[in-house]
């Protein structure tokens, strides 16, 4: 039986051990965030969650200094449900998203000179083996599908009577991405109100620094940076084509991700047949997050964007990304180096799409690349 000190319950604040070590320290959660302890964890959930909103994910992050008196590690420890609780009271995929994935890899960093007992305890605690080469399927497919390497594909891996095997050297990462699993099929949690009240300074700013981020991240929305796919459902819209439901949510979604108002997101749907303005506001507010539910929601990921067929004409950047946002980011930055000026927006590309359209051509030809479905099967969905 392993033996946890108070430095492992402060690197792996996720357990139920850690969470029990503070679980006495108030009575109630109001009265704990009012406490001075409260106000230290508030402070240090906010530096995790800039940390969090920074962080990319393509290297191991810095170990965070791990203090060594009882009080420091209590601090510790309550940060994590705080930021996961500061979150929920955001209501927004992207901060949920950034957090879990910086802390499932901080777990990782942990992890690489860790004991071998605790590695054995971290796994059984997350429904892993303790020991051995192999994962079932069931719990293999959520942790592979979070994972853009090829090797990580079922198709490529060796699969035994249900389980798929795993070489030593990628037990780490599995442990990883299994966290990273679990710990955002938790989230949002039911946080009440008045609990939300009290956190809401702290919540604007860490709203505040994300979009001063995102300014520094995507600054103008610049069309001729944006991927193919994207580029092609923006044609079809210009071309009065009929898309998908997944198309007019990626294009909806990834034009607010890039800072696009949703007036101007309204604005281009206007040559749809059949627009319907109400429909198409409801439709964008509620992915935007403006719509009742707090709730924003990201692009989907190329991965998802080429299971519904609308991964059209990919380039050679296209190889290298996994999310359409990365392409933008990468291709803007090259455009920006090779003093390509910006500043056309994506309403004025599409509107000059549709007057450069041959006369005669048929409004659908557009949209050839892009999946469409009858009419009469999706009225619901002409608004958008």
């Amino acid at each position: 039986m392993v033996t946890l000190d108070r430095k492992d319950l402060a690197k792996y604040p996720f357990l139920k051990e850690s969470q029990s070590y503070i679980g006495t320290i108030s009575n109630s959660l109001d009265t704990f965030l009012e406490s001075a302890g409260g106000r230290l964890a508030i402070r240090e959930a906010i530096t995790t969650l800039e940390h969090a909103l920074s962080f990319t994910g393509r290297e191991i992050p810095p170990l965070p200094d791990i203090p060594k008196d009882p009080e420091g590690v209590t601090i510790i420890i309550a940060a994590y449900p705080v930021s996961r609780i500061m979150v929920s009271c955001a209501q927004d995929r992207i901060f949920i998203d950034r957090l879990v994935r910086y802390q499932a890899w901080t777990v990782f960093a942990f992890l690489q000179d860790e004991d071998p007992e605790v590695k054995r305890f971290i796994r059984r605690s997350i429904g892993l083996p303790e020991t051995g080469n192999e994962i079932s399927v069931v719990d293999y497919i959520p942790v592979a599908s979070r994972m853009p390497q090829e090797k990580w594909r079922l198709i490529n891996r060796v699969v035994v009577k249900g389980n798929v095997q795993v070489a030593p050297d990628e037990y780490d990462e599995i442990v990883r991405e299994r966290l990273r699993y679990i710990m955002a099929r938790n989230l949002p949690l039911k946080v009440p109100s008045s609990v939300c009240e009290l956190l809401r300074p702290a919540v604007e700013r860490i709203k505040a620094e994300w979009q001063k981020r995102a300014l520094e991240e995507f600054g103008q929305v610049e069309e001729s940076a944006f991927p193919p796919c994207m580029q092609a459902i923006l044609g079809a819209i210009a071309g009065q084509g009929h898309l998908t439901h997944m198309a007019r949510f990626a294009i909806s979604a990834f034009l607010h991700n890039i800072g696009m108002e949703n007036t101007r997101i309204i604005e281009l749907y206007g040559s749809v047949p059949n627009f319907d303005l109400r429909k198409t506001l409801y439709q964008v507010e509620h992915i935007t997050g403006r719509g009742g539910t707090s709730t924003e929601y990201v692009s989907p990921l190329c991965s998802t964007m080429k299971t519904h067929g609308i991964c059209v004409h990919p380039d050679n950047l296209c190889k290298k990304v996994t999310h359409p946002l990365t392409y933008y980011k990468q291709k803007k930055r090259d455009l920006n180096r090779k003093g390509k000026p910006s500043g056309e927006n994506a309403p004025k590309q599409a509107e000059k799409r549709k007057s450069e359209k041959p006369e005669g051509q048929s409004g659908t030809d557009a949209s050839d690349s892009i999946p469409s479905r009858a009419d009469s099967d999706h009225k619901e969905e002409q608004g958008t």
